[in-house]
């Protein structure tokens, strides 16, 4: 199948000229295993230069940050990235594992009904029985494949796993090694071998990290947007991308509209309004960028297949009301004294308030 059909190709498949360019300008020192340098790592994270070619950001916000998990990743310690849902978590995990190891898919996702197996190894159970436990019947992990290949494995949704299959990172991450007691034997991890977390606290189920295992990675807490404008940037980039990997002319969702969005978001999210003269209740959803970008993607959609070709205030009412109202027992009266209070009396935005109250009736 050509790259060209697949939706979402993985990081180091989409990006692979701009680290390709990286390798090749890369003058600083890597360490073992790693594909680039610590400081080339940055760069195709947050942009900049390799040679001639210019490296496109992939996360928007304080560099430091960036800097500060990957000298981790470079450490023994493993990297846990927490922040509330929607703060580019598990696109910055992505980034980091295509970076470091050229490979981000060693991916276990968190669910509450998880096992140990998918930290650890499981077994195929038809030769198990046929010939008994074997190196041929085990079922390696993607965490136990990124220690026998040196590369960085991802757990996504950490607190999501159940407290006793998180503690099975415990002695793996100390000594990096993991006992398989039933061959009698273990597996080392080759040098490059690291792991990357995500964590949210606002999910309900969360099971909290012990401490023990808390100790092994190094956190870093990833903040949403600070400003209007940076968060306005961010969604209007990723927008952008989505609408070209669909063929959705660039055109088709005009900046003012993505402003509004973004607004509506932050003010409902930070309970006061932009210039801070108003205090607003705030409902239960998160508001995140990521929200944001959905919305304007679904709008974006609307417009050009059942709409003018240019997302409008119709089109963005069509997801706000989903987006902001996940408890209609309480959200969907924050929602209506919003539309009431702020959007009927703010100047240019009528057309929004009167497309908001349509679907509502």
């Amino acid at each position: 199948m050509t790259t060209e059909r697949i939706i979402r190709p993985h990081a180091e498949t989409a990006f692979a000229e701009e680290l390709e360019a990286l390798a090749q300008a890369d003058d600083r020192p890597r360490p073992p295993g790693w594909c680039l340098s610590p400081w080339s790592v940055v760069t195709y994270l947050v942009g900049g230069k390799a040679g001639k070619r210019d490296i496109e950001p992939k996360y928007f916000g304080n560099r430091r940050l960036m800097e500060i998990a990957v000298a981790t990743l470079a450490t023994d310690r493993a990297l846990l990235l927490l922040g509330v849902p929607g703060t580019a978590k598990t696109w910055v995990s992505e980034h980091l594992a295509a970076a470091i190891s050229g490979d981000s898919t060693l991916l276990v996702q968190g669910t509450a009904g998880i096992g140990e197996e998918a930290l650890r190894y499981g077994w195929n159970y038809a030769r198990l029985i046929a010939e008994g436990p074997s190196e041929k019947a085990l079922v390696p992990s993607p965490v136990l494949t990124a220690m026998r290949e040196g590369k960085i494995a991802r757990v996504e949704e950490l607190t999501r796993i159940p407290a006793d299959v998180q503690d099975a990172l415990i002695t793996l991450l100390s000594e990096k090694t993991l006992p398989v007691p039933e061959l009698n034997a273990e597996v080392q991890a080759l040098r490059g071998f690291n792991l990357i977390a995500t964590a949210n606290d606002r999910d309900k189920g969360v099971n909290e990290l012990s401490a023990a295992l808390r100790r092994r990675f190094n956190t870093v807490v990833l903040p949403l947007p600070a400003t209007l404008d940076e968060e306005l940037h961010i969604v209007q980039n990723r927008v952008a991308a989505l609408g070209k990997a669909l063929e959705l002319p660039p055109e088709s969702a005009p900046l003012q509209e993505i402003r509004r969005l973004v607004t509506v978001f932050r003010e409902l999210r930070s309970g006061k309004t932009e210039d801070g003269r108003e205090k607003i209740k705030s409902p239960t959803a998160t508001l995140s960028s990521a929200e944001a970008i959905s919305v304007v993607h679904q709008g974006q959609s609307l417009a050009v297949h059942f709409g003018n070709g240019t997302l409008t205030a119709h089109d963005l009412a069509a997801g706000l009301s989903g987006a902001i109202v996940k408890d209609p027992g309480t959200d969907r009266a924050v929602w209506q004294e919003y539309l009431e209070t702020i959007v009927k009396r703010r100047e240019g935005w009528q057309d929004l308030y009167r497309a908001c109250k349509e679907l509502d009736t």
